[in-house]
């Protein structure tokens, strides 16, 4: 007998029947007009586009920024509460429009305070501050052709994805082989395991610190966290030294964070954590993973010790809409770990150990433990693991997530509304909060080509 899921909409706008690999769409009298949906709004990336921010700037750009996600926000609920109103130019005249005047007057400041410090950048502001309604029209019977699926519904908004086009059967995916070269005699070929837990605690938020300091659901989808207790969108410095830690090792106040992973064929009941929205379009239970966190060293050269505050991520949570050129998802499973698929989940025999590999840059600028983009300080190393000149290795940081999923197309991972769950948008954050002590074990102990 075929399986049968379906997945209920939060608030029972709609639903979704998902038959083996078939999406079929389930219209409900309650969709506010007639089985339409307003969309999303969906704005270019300012943060990509500006060049190095200056120290002295940077403040500023982040509150500026943080201000251009607000605005979106505010946006995206006047669709939906306007949805009916007006005539076929209302969405322009009364959202859209004011949206671009208002975007054009905070690039216009982002600038300004860029150029206080340094050259003014010269930005093309008219394409910047030009946004789109992404997803509307009717939503009553999506197929499995279809590049946007809706999948769910909340108060109006539909979220869009996954589809089935999203996954792949792990047999199907070729093996590979690794390009990293052997370590050298001046290498450092250790490994360091870290056992912070697998958030048994159950820390999560909707916060980013990294990316969007003292916003509140500044990340707009759910966190999974291991390390630092404490680590949310107002987290310092000082407030993360001062916490505390699931690591064993208790010299370890790291924030080692990801998004969570949904069945989303599960709703029923579904409860926010303080701040997370419906509006974010993440639906579905929360899956816990078994947690391994490792550091490596370096085929060419010994390991030098990461500052303390570093700040390093991996991925791009916005890869569908921003090109893919920062992309590092990788999937696999449980026994199949020579098979790597970087832009589709993949599908596990009976959903068993479906694995995440998030693996972190590692070869840093010397100077700094953050920039304006949170990449250019710390670089990734070639395919046979050289550090690029001027950089110098700190230990490889891997995070790999290992999960019992539901089987079939019925699982994704949390983000953006605009990018539709596409596996490719899978990311990871780190903080080092190490100790010097701790920090100098790690070193040692990938310097010294042992396994600790």
């Amino acid at each position: 007998m075929q399986k049968r899921w379906t997945i209920g909409a939060v608030v029972g706008v709609a639903a979704l029947a998902i038959t083996g690999t078939t999406l079929v769409g389930v219209s409900s009298a309650s969709d506010k007009s007639a089985g339409s949906a307003p969309g999303t709004i969906v704005c270019p990336d300012v943060r990509a586009a500006l060049p190095a921010v200056p120290a002295r700037a940077a403040a500023e750009v982040d509150r500026n920024l943080a201000q251009l996600r607000t605005q979106i926000d505010e946006a995206n609920k006047r669709l939906v509460s306007s949805q009916g109103e007006g005539g076929k130019n209302f969405v322009q005249n009364a959202i859209l429009g004011p949206l671009k005047d208002k975007r054009t007057a905070t690039i216009d400041r982002i600038t300004i305070a860029i150029g206080r410090a340094a050259p003014r950048p010269n930005l093309d502001v008219a394409t910047l501050a030009t946004c789109r309604v992404q997803g509307a029209g009717n939503t009553a019977a999506p197929t499995a052709s279809s590049s946007a699926s809706p999948s769910a519904s909340n108060h109006g908004h539909v979220q869009t994805g996954p589809v089935p086009a999203d996954f792949i059967p792990i047999r199907k995916v070729r093996p590979t082989r690794s390009t990293l070269a052997r370590t050298t005699r001046r290498g450092s070929g250790g490994t360091f395991t870290a056992r912070c837990g697998n958030n048994e605690r159950g820390h999560f938020n909707s916060d980013n610190v990294i990316v969007a300091p003292g916003v509140g659901n500044g990340a707009h989808h759910l966190h999974d966290y291991v390390g630092n207790t404490t680590t949310s969108a107002a987290s310092t410095d000082q407030s993360l030294a001062a916490g505390r830690t699931t690591c064993r090792d208790r010299g370890d106040l790291s924030s080692y964070y990801w998004p969570v992973i949904r069945d989303i064929t599960k709703t029923k009941n579904q409860k926010r954590v303080p701040g997370e929205l419906d509006s974010d379009l993440n639906v579905g239970k929360v899956l816990r993973p078994k947690v391994t966190i490792t550091y490596s060293g370096n085929p060419f050269s010994k390991v030098v010790p990461m500052p303390r505050f570093l700040r390093v991520l991996t991925g791009d949570a916005k890869s569908f809409t921003n090109g893919g050129a920062n992309q590092r998802a990788k999937f696999t499973c449980q026994g199949f770990t020579n098979r790597i698929s970087t832009d589709k989940y993949t599908l596990c025999p009976d959903g068993r150990g479906f694995t995440r590999i998030a693996e972190f840059p590692s070869c840093w600028d010397g100077k700094s433990t953050d920039s304006a983009n949170h990449r250019t300080h710390i670089l990734f190393p070639d395919a046979a693991g050289k550090c690029p000149r001027g950089t110098v290795a700190v230990p490889k940081l891997t995070i790999t997530l290992t999960y019992n999923v539901p089987r079939g197309p019925s699982f994704a991972t949390d983000g953006f509304p605009e990018q539709l769950h596409k596996p490719i948008t899978d990311h990871n954050d780190f903080i080092n909060v190490m100790s010097p002590a701790s920090m100098k074990r790690v070193v040692n102990c990938l310097n010294a080509g042992r396994r600790c």
